[in-house]
């Protein structure tokens, strides 16, 4: 999925409602992205700054990593007590 938005314009556009310039409707037709969109980014990233931004994203991405990992020693697990009762 590639997105269209990076974290830094993300929150630029985020600063810019919160500095009232315009009506979020508005920016949002500006910014050619729903209003769902924009709520859904403030929900995320509101009160973040560029950092912060990039700091989640590399969370985000390192708790993926280790989920698969478990998931992983799951199966190895799952196999081995398969093969121990069949012994």
């Amino acid at each position: 999925m590639k997105k269209r938005f990076t974290e830094e314009q993300v929150i630029t556009i985020l600063r810019e409602a919160e500095a009232g310039a315009m009506p979020i409707k508005a920016l949002c037709k500006k910014h050619n992205i729903t209003e769902q969109t924009f709520f859904r980014w403030r929900n995320k990233y509101g009160g973040m700054d560029v950092p912060d931004a990039r700091r989640l994203k590399d969370l985000e991405a390192e708790n993926a990593k280790l989920k698969r990992m478990v998931a992983e020693q799951l199966l190895v697990i799952d196999g081995m007590k398969e093969i121990v009762r069949k012994k």
